[in-house]
């Protein structure tokens, strides 16, 4: 893993493609707002460079801070600093001592101060006035990042990514949403920056196209509404389903936006079109992966096809399909289902993964977690693949969020609705299911959970 990260490396002499942290849309203008102060483009390269001047002399830094506008100030100064930002998958104490144990030669950046050392305090003054404010072009091969998957399906997974990949996609994204029609819109969010989605849609969308980040990080109907209230001009919300379900219902409705995002998730086309007449604004789902990145946009609400970005291709062998191109660093197998209608336009067949087969008989996890959650008085609900041990046939597991009702009777509700070889063994109820910040369920928390059930 180390040796590709340092092929990654350019000499600094080498000829080679090279792009400046802002985009030319963002030659003038303003590069975020915090705490109501509008940060200019001369103000944000100045704390750059001084807090490049800063940073501990490591090869790694592992980017905590909360606030979005410290978050892109640290990550433009470890690039300048040629140094590589890691973005954990979320802030466990084992998360952090396992990227400590990979990554030796780290420090962390964060807001306050942090258990994980060594670690580095963001200044509360940088002093940047005595620096210049320089957008020297940064080597496109330059390693850039390691962002990790969400562990979903396993362990995290490191993916090492390249300055100039992420500007390409970036840059094609945003040809995409058409943002240069927006005219310097304040992008809002509730999804985590450090996600490879988010620090797709909220940070790089917004260096590469003049775009105005809201430093702050609403989840709360009430906050996202306040922070939407607040931007002058265009807005753009970038979310989640498990968001938009919320927001969507709240009392009182939501302040108008001109774009909304969605990804980590299927997206309903009833939500997406329940979305779009609550925030009078069109919805784009976004599809990719965090080893992909941005493959593939729709209109939810008015198609069920998908279209590549421009910078991206598809292909497909024995393995299954492929992704490469300028804004997908090298080639990426999907972990999806593809069915192409013609070049560059496709139709979501669901995961790979997602089929189980037990006793030969095979079903979608997806349409058994649909099952589980259509019964009455389930709040939430998952099916959860079980490794085969010795002997025994592979089985499957449930966890349910149903106050009030007892296994049985959602065992019996099961028996009408899917084949009895696919009922849980165990089905174990539980207060609430370990969602992360995008509404994803990572297997190790859902495996913990299901040993505390069968321990009572």
């Amino acid at each position: 893993m180390l040796g590709s990260l340092d092929n990654m490396q350019d000499d600094a002499c080498a000829a080679d493609d090279a792009y400046g942290l802002l985009g030319a849309a963002g030659e003038h203008g303003i590069v975020a707002v915090r705490a109501g102060r509008p940060i200019g483009r001369d103000e944000f390269l100045r704390d750059v460079a001084a807090l490049a001047a800063r940073l501990p002399p490591r090869q790694y830094a592992v980017n905590l801070c909360a606030d979005r506008y410290r978050f892109m100030v640290a990550f433009g100064a470890a690039l300048r600093r040629r140094q590589i930002s890691l973005l954990p998958p979320n802030e466990a104490p084992a998360v952090l001592r396992a990227l400590a144990e990979d990554y030796p030669d780290h420090y962390t950046i964060a807001d306050v101060g942090h258990s994980c050392e060594p670690s580095f305090i963001f200044p509360d003054d940088l002093d940047g006035e005595r620096f210049a404010a320089s957008d020297q072009p940064i080597a496109a091969s330059q390693a850039a990042i390691v962002l990790f998957t969400s562990g979903s399906t396993g362990r995290p997974r490191p993916v090492a990514k390249s300055w100039g990949t992420l500007v390409q996609s970036a840059r094609s994204a945003g040809r995409r949403l058409g943002v240069s029609a927006l005219g310097g819109a304040t992008v809002i969010s509730t999804v985590p920056h450090q996600h490879s989605y988010g620090f797709e849609s909220i940070i790089l969308l917004g260096l590469q196209h003049g775009l105005i980040v809201d430093a702050g990080a609403p989840l709360y109907p009430d906050d996202v509404r306040a922070r939407i209230s607040a931007a002058t001009g265009a807005r753009i919300l970038v979310t989640a389903p498990v968001h938009l379900r919320v927001l969507v219902n709240e009392p009182g409705g939501m302040p108008p936006v001109d774009l909304i995002l969605s990804a980590t998730a299927s997206l309903p086309a009833a939500l997406a079109a329940q979305a779009e007449a609550c925030f009078g604004g069109r919805l784009v789902e976004i599809y990719g992966c965090t080893e992909a990145g941005q493959v593939a946009t729709r209109r939810t609400a008015q198609e069920a096809h998908w279209r590549c970005l421009d910078d991206v291709s598809l292909f497909r062998d024995e393995a299954g399909t492929w992704a490469s191109g300028a804004a997908v660093e090298g080639r990426v197998l999907l972990h999806d289902r593809i069915d192409q209608i013609e070049p560059g336009t496709f139709l979501l067949g669901g995961r790979s993964a997602d089929l189980v087969d037990v006793a030969g008989k095979r079903a979608s996890l997806a349409h058994l977690n649909h099952q589980l959650r259509s019964i009455e008085g389930v709040k939430d609900g998952v099916f959860v693949p079980q490794e085969a041990a010795g002997d025994h046939v592979a089985r499957l597991a449930a966890l349910a969020v149903a106050p009030g009702l007892r296994s049985e009777t959602i065992l019996r509700a099961l028996r009408e609705r899917i084949d009895a070889a696919f009922l849980p063994r165990p089905l174990v109820l539980v207060d609430a299911l370990p969602r992360n910040a995008l509404g994803k369920l990572p297997r190790a928390a859902l495996l913990e959970l299901l040993g505390r059930g069968r321990g009572t």
